[in-house]
């Protein structure tokens, strides 16, 4: 592993005057990662990479910005505060972005390309507006009014946007607004993704254009079905009482329909999903002809998806490929079709780890693109001209992320090249052709850094090197910077589980630390990587704890064995592995083991409340927020995929996988921390707790936060409750920070 490489090379540069780390520090300005870079794009044209970047007095407020390809200049585009002083959300908005885990943004979110590349459409606050990158300045507003999710059509002939529910457009040669479906109102949508298929699906948007401007395939849904879950949302100086139609498991979904509408005539067409009725509708795509229409169908268990073809003249329909599992069948966004031949690319998990395969227009399999014993996170870009397919993998390492390039024809299949050569964490953004690379590159101990890189990974230029020198927000803090150690230790049945773990500062290996234990483990999510990451981690190692870090089995990037461990019982094989881990720890000689506190939130929050109830005898204390504690409480599609049942059928399942049913195990001190506004984990997860343990005579502190939502994103709530957690941790583990 490499450590401290550009740390060291860093710190003759670094000011004599070096500062502590405080949690103050970590929320202010500027970011301490240095000039971070969002939302980075290729231009159609290939001259310019766009991104947006917060600004140096306020990290959370974004603007767009651009890298000329031609002079070598990176300058802001287009600022926010010019377009809008000061952004009024509407309610809509501000649930979208807490889905869309943007809550504590501000400025510009999202941009998109005309394919012309001469303008970009830029929505800000519920306004759209249109600008001209050679004059910038000029942008024009053309929709008001609530806008979501806007678009350029393939072709640029429109724009395209939901307002009220309804789906509209606008003709770009003459101006024209057109509305385009007219009873989207109280619980009838169209154009927009419902509620589990934004939260669990990973389903952002309604609605999918043809690639030649023809048609627009969109989601119609009526919520009228799903039940409304009366909830309060208390802050400081009132209380709202809000009727959210929540799916909670076992619940009716929302009737889906998939309709296909003219832009230019408004004519419509309804595509007929099949005789069950109770399904979700995952994906929709055209074939680059725009001929067909594609859309992905997935039973209410989840454990069977269908791809079906509808022809878009006629909606004859017939079936691609079907896709079954014992447990459940994953969702992707891997479906590409190519233009040069009649084929489509797509992605299974059938042979236990996830892989491409090359199909032809009839679902006949003609060969795999991947194969052997590691698997794809996913498809980056496909250059059909050079027969390329560019990945992302942890082929070499299940703790970094890769750029690999396959041959579409399979002759590589087991052998992708590798394009990415530094050690570690590198998301990369594909020019349209291919041919150029945007590399954002960190590990733990280089801050995110940004290259333009040729389709072979050779430099072009930097975008953003983010040098750990002297000017850099962190360079005061440099000589404090502890590493990151990675190892592996087996589970009960063998399998391999990834570690991280800081040692504290001033580390001796004859005194023995309190450990501060982060958790998330739950499936889709990978939390032992090796990049540039969380700071309050590298702050408790400083305050004098061992951090600790292990991924048990559940958790996302492994094999399918590796994943469906937790199949039909939450909580036993997760909260088994973190104990595997924590005798483990308490073996090595600087360790604590009377001093061993977790801390987590969300399913990291549920996974504190099991971890408590399973260990106190092991754990000294716990930090739980925003936990789920009945998974009946908690949503449709996330539930019964992993719970797998419906609370009605298997009442067993939900017993065993909830909180309250191993309740009496808990006995070491805990701190429950709650958004009082949260909309995704209900904070009646959290008041039945109370109740329960109120009724058992078990004493814990609780924190509560009027207004917060489930991330608790404002600047100061994010400040407090880190504050709170370090609070809690002292004050039952102690702690050896330095003087």
């Amino acid at each position: 592993m490499r450590l401290f490489l550009c740390l060291l090379a860093a710190l003759s540069a670094v000011p004599a005057s070096a500062e502590r780390l405080t949690l103050d520090r970590i929320h202010a300005d500027p970011a301490l990662a240095g000039p971070g870079v969002r939302s980075l794009r290729v231009s159609p044209d290939g001259e310019r990479v766009t991104f947006l970047r917060g600004r140096t007095d306020n990290q959370f407020q974004l603007d767009l910005w651009e890298f000329n390809m031609k002079d070598k200049t990176t300058h802001r585009l287009v600022d926010s505060k010019q377009l809008v002083p000061n952004e009024n959300l509407s309610l809509e908005e501000k649930a979208r972005r807490e889905r869309a885990r943007t809550a504590s943004l501000s400025g510009i979110l999202s941009y998109s390309w005309s394919p012309d590349g001469k303008q970009l459409l830029v929505p800000i606050a519920g306004d759209l507006y249109l600008v001209d990158v050679d004059k910038p300045e000029a942008a024009r507003k053309v929709a008001s009014g609530n806008v979501g999710d806007p678009k350029i059509s393939p072709k640029g002939r429109y724009v395209s946007y939901v307002r009220d529910q309804n789906l509209f457009v606008i003709d770009l040669t003459t101006g024209q607004e057109r509305q385009l479906t007219t009873d989207g109102k109280d619980t009838v949508h169209n154009g927009e993704a419902e509620f589990v298929a934004q939260e669990e699906m990973d389903q952002h948007t309604g609605y999918y254009w043809a690639p030649d401007d023809s048609a627009i395939a969109y989601r119609r849904y009526d919520e009228a079905q799903v039940p409304v879950a009366r909830r309060f949302e208390i802050f400081a100086d009132r209380t709202e009482v809000i009727d959210q139609r929540y799916p909670a498991a076992g619940a009716k979904n929302v009737e889906i329909d998939l309709m296909i509408v003219n832009p230019a005539t408004g004519a419509q067409k309804k595509v007929d999903l099949g005789p069950e009725k109770d399904i979700y509708l995952v994906r929709a795509d055209w074939s680059a002809d725009a001929r067909t229409l594609v859309y992905q169908r997935q039973s209410r268990d989840q454990k069977r998806l269908d791809l079906v073809a509808v022809d878009a003249a006629t909606l004859t329909q017939r079936p691609l490929l079907t896709e079954t599992s014992k447990t459940w069948v994953s969702i992707h966004d891997d479906l590409r079709f190519l233009g040069r031949q009649k084929a489509f690319i797509w992605a299974s998990e059938r042979s236990g780890r996830k892989h491409l395969y090359l199909y032809d227009l009839s679902g006949k399999l003609l060969h795999p693109i991947s194969s052997g014993e590691w698997g794809v996170d996913n498809i980056l870009a496909v250059d059909e001209q050079a027969g390329k397919v560019y990945i992302a993998s942890n082929k070499d390492a299940v703790i970094d992320k890769q750029t690999y390039v396959l041959n579409l024809d399979g002759s590589n299949a087991n052998k992708p090249v590798r394009l990415t050569k530094q050690d570690g964490w590198h998301e990369d953004v594909f020019a349209r052709n291919g041919k150029i690379f945007v590399d954002t590159f960190s590990d733990p101990d280089t801050p995110p850094q940004v290259s333009i890189r040729r389709a072979d990974g050779s430099m072009v230029e930097w975008l953003e090197h983010n040098e750990l020198n002297a000017q850099h927000p962190y360079a005061n803090y440099a000589k404090d910077h502890l590493p990151t150690e990675y190892g592996s230790i087996k589970a009960h049945d063998g399998q391999t589980l990834y570690y991280s773990m800081i040692k504290p500062a001033n580390f001796d290996a004859t005194k023995r630390y309190p450990v501060f234990l982060f958790t998330y483990g739950g499936p889709h999510s990978q939390r032992v990587t090796r990049q540039w990451g969380n700071l309050f981690n590298q702050y408790m190692a400083q305050q004098g704890f061992v951090v600790f870090v292990l991924d048990n089995r559940g958790s996302s990037r492994r094999e399918r064995a590796f994943t469906d461990v937790i199949y039909g019982n939450l909580g036993a094989h997760e909260v088994e592995d973190q104990l595997t881990g924590i005798d483990w720890l308490a073996q090595q000689r600087f360790v604590d083991p009377k001093r061993v506190g977790v801390f987590g939130w969300s399913y990291g929050g549920f996974m504190t409340l099991r971890l408590l109830e399973a260990g106190s005898d092991k754990i000294a204390m716990g930090v739980s927020v925003a936990p789920v504690t009945d998974w009946a409480l908690y949503d449709t599609h996330y539930t019964e995929q992993f719970v797998g049942a419906t609370p009605q059928a298997d009442p067993a399942a939900y017993e065993r996988s909830g909180v309250f049913a191993h309740l009496d195990g808990l006995k070491s001190p805990l701190l429950l921390v709650h958004g009082m506004a949260d909309d995704n984990v209900l904070f009646t997860n959290s008041t039945r707790l109370i109740d329960a343990l109120v009724n058992r005579n078990v004493r814990f502190e609780l924190m509560t936060y009027p207004g917060a939502k489930h991330g608790i994103s404002s600047r100061a709530g994010q400040r407090h409750v880190y504050g709170l957690i370090e609070a809690f941790f002292k004050k039952n583990l102690g702690g050896t920070a330095p003087k």
